[in-house]
Parts: C-alpha cells; sequence; structure tokens
C-alpha cells in the first residue's frame, strides 16, 4: 500500500512539473515577436503570419515536436533537406520534420521556405499588412491541410494584437522582386484569385476595397511623425470611426489634434493617435501657398498652442504664404523669406506588369492614399503602362 502511494505521489509530481512547464500564449509571443520582425524586415513575411503559425504549429509553444526539435512552423524534412530530422507523426506516421539548434533558426528557416518557394511566391506581391489575404494564400498554396486553417490564424491575430509587429515592421519590409521567381501560371492564378472576394464564408478573401473599409489600410499607412504615431485620414473620414478603429478614446483623439468637435474631416490630413510633441525636429518650416497654421503644426507634429506660442501670433492672425515659422522656441519674429517657398515636384510613373499602388508607393516614398489623390483613382486597379504622377 506504501508503495503504491508513493508511486501516486511521483506520478502527480511528474504531471505538476509538466504542467508547471508549459508557457501560454502570451508568453509565447513576448519570447519569439522580435524573431518574427526581424525576419518580416529581412524577407518580407509578415510578422503577425510568423507568429500566429508559431502558436498554432506549436501549442504557444507547448507541442512535443517543438521540444524536441525546436521546429515551430511543422516544416518537413523533404529532399532538399540535409541536416538533422526528428521523426513525428503528423498526417502518416513517422513523418521527418527539421530539426534546428536554436528557435531562431526555425524562424530564419520558415522564411526561407516562404521566399524560396515557386508556389508562394504570388503571396509577396500582396501588401505585407494584409494578414487575411496571406492567411488564405497559404491555405490555397497548400501550406496546411486543414480547411480551417486561415480562420485560426486571423483569430489568433485579432485576438492578441499580432498585427502591432507588422507595423512596427511594414516601412523596412524589402520589394517582391519578380525577376527572381519564375513566371508560373498557376503562382498568376492564384495571385487572382486571392484579389477577389467570394461567397464562401469559409473560403473568404478580403479584397484591396473591404481592406480600406474596415480600417485596415489606415494600419498599413501608420507612420511616425516627430516622434508621434499618425495616419493618413481621407476627405468625409469620421473621427469617431478613426477613434474606433485605433482603439483610442474620442475625447483624447480630439485633444492630440487640436480639434474641438466630432465630425467628418473636411480635408485629406495626418490624425494622429497619441499627443504631439511640444518642438519640431527643424527649427523652421516655410509656410507655402494655401498652408494654414493649422497645416503646419499636423504636417510637422508639434501642438498648435506651441506654434502660435514661438511665432508670438494670436489665434486669428492672418499669417502670409514665405512666412518663415519657428518650430522650436526662438525670441525672433516670424520672417518673411518669400524666395524660399518651394513648388511640389511632379514625376510620372509608368505601371509595370504585375506592379501595385503598394510597390509603387515603397519605390518613391509616398502613401498608396496620396498616388490616389493626385491620379484621381477610385480604386487600386491598375493598368500595364498606365502613367501615374509623382509628387513628393
Amino acid at each position: 500500500m506504501k508503495k503504491v502511494f508513493l508511486l501516486f505521489l511521483a506520478v502527480l509530481f511528474l504531471l505538476q512539473t509538466s504542467i508547471a512547464q508549459n508557457i501560454t500564449k502570451s508568453e509565447y509571443i513576448e519570447q519569439y515577436k522580435d524573431f518574427a520582425i526581424r525576419e518580416m524586415k529581412r524577407m518580407g513575411v509578415p510578422a503577425a503570419i510568423t507568429l500566429a503559425q508559431g502558436i498554432l504549429e506549436t501549442e504557444n509553444g507547448n507541442s512535443s515536436l517543438v521540444k524536441k526539435s525546436n521546429n515551430h512552423f511543422g516544416i518537413k524534412c523533404k529532399s532538399t533537406w540535409t541536416s538533422e530530422g526528428v521523426s513525428h507523426d503528423d498526417d502518416a506516421p513517422g513523418e521527418c520534420f527539421r530539426k534546428y539548434k536554436h528557435a531562431e533558426d526555425s524562424y530564419r528557416d520558415h522564411s526561407n521556405f516562404l521566399r524560396g518557394s515557386d508556389r508562394y511566391a504570388f503571396l509577396f506581391k500582396l501588401d505585407p499588412a494584409d494578414y487575411k489575404g496571406w492567411a488564405y494564400g497559404l491555405r490555397k498554396a497548400g501550406y496546411a491541410t486543414n480547411p480551417r486553417y486561415p480562420e485560426i490564424l486571423i483569430k489568433n491575430i485579432e485576438q492578441n494584437n499580432l498585427q502591432q509587429y507588422t507595423l512596427l515592421a511594414v516601412k523596412d519590409v524589402p520589394f517582391y522582386n519578380a525577376s527572381k521567381y519564375k513566371s508560373d501560371p498557376e503562382e498568376d492564378k492564384a495571385f487572382n484569385e486571392l484579389t477577389k472576394s467570394t461567397v464562401n464564408s469559409n473560403d473568404k478573401v478580403v479584397t484591396n476595397n473591404e481592406i480600406e473599409n474596415t480600417g485596415l489600410q489606415q494600419f498599413e499607412n501608420r507612420i511616425i511623425i516627430n516622434g508621434s504615431t499618425a495616419i493618413p485620414a481621407v476627405k468625409g473620414k469620421s473621427l469617431l470611426a478613426i477613434a474606433t478603429e485605433h482603439n483610442v478614446n474620442l475625447t483624447k483623439l480630439l485633444e492630440y489634434n487640436d480639434l474641438e468637435k466630432d465630425g467628418l474631416l473636411e480635408k485629406d490630413q495626418f490624425i494622429f493617435l497619441e499627443k504631439k510633441s511640444k518642438e519640431g525636429e527643424k527649427n523652421f518650416y516655410i509656410l507655402q501657398q494655401n498652408e494654414s497654421l493649422y497645416d503646419v503644426a499636423q504636417k510637422n507634429g508639434i501642438r498648435l498652442r506651441s506654434l502660435y506660442e514661438y511665432n508670438s501670433l494670436k489665434q486669428d492672425e492672418q499669417v502670409y504664404a514665405g512666412t518663415k515659422l519657428n518650430l522650436r522656441p526662438s525670441g525672433s519674429e516670424p520672417v518673411i523669406v518669400k524666395e524660399e517657398i518651394v513648388e511640389a515636384e511632379e514625376k510620372v510613373h509608368a505601371v509595370q506588369s504585375k506592379e501595385g499602388l503598394y510597390a509603387i508607393s515603397k519605390k518613391y516614398g509616398v502613401t498608396v492614399m496620396q498616388i490616389k489623390e493626385w491620379n484621381n483613382l477610385p480604386d487600386d486597379n491598375l493598368k500595364v503602362g498606365q502613367q501615374l504622377i509623382i509628387s513628393k
């Protein structure tokens, strides 16, 4: 009886130890998010997608496969793998899975695996912030056999706010270079399917227009101005909608942007999601034609009250184009410097085959929204050879 009791205690101890060693989903994200961000900057795989796949494939880092192989993405050996592998039951018993010395090696191999395979090449033509397109694209390309794979990834991303890690790296994503890949009709077909919405709710692909309507386009264009986070917002956009989409208190949003009341935006402008700085990055700014002091404050990411204060201006005082405005504390009065008014430089870009607005915007350092505005584009559809005005 005593032996049985001791055996029971031993089993109980082992079970408790096993449970104690399990990590939570939050802990997994915190532990591996930097790898995902780094790989997005290196190879272009969205950090949110990478983390969501890691969470799913490893059961939050607790699966038997990851514990014995450091394999976070369920990548099998295949004929191209020459390093060590482990045997694991998956679609069939005793399948060979790649084994890594460190978790970081698995993250790197995951990026290389996707970027270097022709069947996944079409994914890199998608907007890197389009996690829904990536989720459905991975399933279409055969990454997983589970028909609910896309929905599971999307749920992990949205419930755990994984998109924030994509946004941290989106500006540094390398360009998709079609010359690195073969021209593959199947690839083009898959890409075309992804950019069309379908009726089947179990296989729904979100189009560019749907992304913009749900606010995801705003996430794609989230930028830092003078140390503060902002988004470009279009004329007619509701401030309440912006506050809701970005989880910011409406009263705070109005305060951050020197606005007195809620309503629809009267023009395209930057909207800040956090408090602006008191001082600008530059010492001064030359007021351009048709610009207001409010425009200057938003463009340079400083508080409007500070702009008035640094330039000894009253709220209703008229200021003319060519005025030198101090963006930092200074005892000098605004100076008229008309010769420094700069006209916007205009460029023209001819649309290439399979080239989208996002790639063009990255090439010239502007936003998708600006290109659409300058060219009066009703949607994201482009034609090969189409001439686009690009201004900076």
